[in-house]
């Protein structure tokens, strides 16, 4: 079985059915949601190494959820599926990073090949982009804990624990920069590349440092060092 996890974006039922039997019977790991608000809110919430994405849907369509999407978890790649293509929107699409961008209907071995060229794509980026954390993707703590921050991995003896990429960009911001106060509004920037109120940012990073201190909840040495600094925000505490 490949160890992917990809997403289906598509208002209409049977289009989202008939793309989600496909990439299935390939292997993959899917996941299918109706609407973008609903893909947003997965993707924030979970690792997607691709989505595969109808561009004209109520409410938020395809480019609006690209471009959350590229802030949010940049390294998931994004193939954009429409019935009413045009020149234009393809060229603003392939201006927002989208890996390919694909004609209803398109068939079956089109899908295909496509969703393998882009995990393909992202595979030897993420590879490329491996000595670019602090020199080496992996962080080891005092009592042995690892943090792999290229895989979003912790481990610790037989213990793993596995983070979303938001989780994991901001463990990334916490250990890069240990001691160091940050107000709930620069986190939000820092991890999720966008510029909100300090109260919007508090709602927004509320529930991402909860989430992220449960899965730290085995791993004392890390959990113990996030710390909330009472009206400003939050600091990783030196070790």
């Amino acid at each position: 079985m490949k160890n992917f996890n990809i997403l289906v974006v598509d208002d209409e039922p049977v289009a989202r059915q008939s793309l989600s039997d496909i990439l299935r019977l390939e292997g993959y790991t899917v996941t299918a949601m109706p609407n973008g608000e609903l893909a947003v809110e997965h993707v924030r919430r979970y690792s997607v190494d691709l989505i595969l994405l109808d561009l004209k849907m109520p409410g938020m369509n395809g480019l609006d959820v690209v471009q959350v999407v590229n802030q949010i978890s940049p390294d998931t790649e994004i193939i954009l599926l429409t019935a009413y293509g045009s020149m234009e929107s393809a060229v603003q699409a392939l201006r927002q990073r989208v890996h390919d961008y694909l004609l209803k209907p398109a068939s079956p071995l089109q899908i295909i090949e496509s969703v393998n060229r882009g995990l393909e794509r992202r595979a030897a980026r993420l590879r490329e982009s491996t000595d670019a954390i602090n020199g080496t993707p992996i962080q080891k703590m005092a009592d042995g804990t690892e943090v792999d921050l290229m895989r979003r991995s912790i481990t610790s003896g037989e213990l793993e624990e596995s983070l979303t990429p938001a989780e994991g960009h901001l463990l990334k911001v916490f250990l890069e920069n240990t001691g160091k106060v940050f107000s709930h509004r620069e986190l939000v920037l820092m991890v999720q590349g966008y510029d909100v109120s300090q109260r919007e940012a508090q709602e927004i990073l509320r529930p991402l440092v909860s989430r992220l201190r449960h899965k730290l909840s085995t791993f004392p040495n890390l959990y113990n060092r996030i710390v909330s600094v009472r009206g400003t925000g939050y600091v990783f505490e030196i070790e």
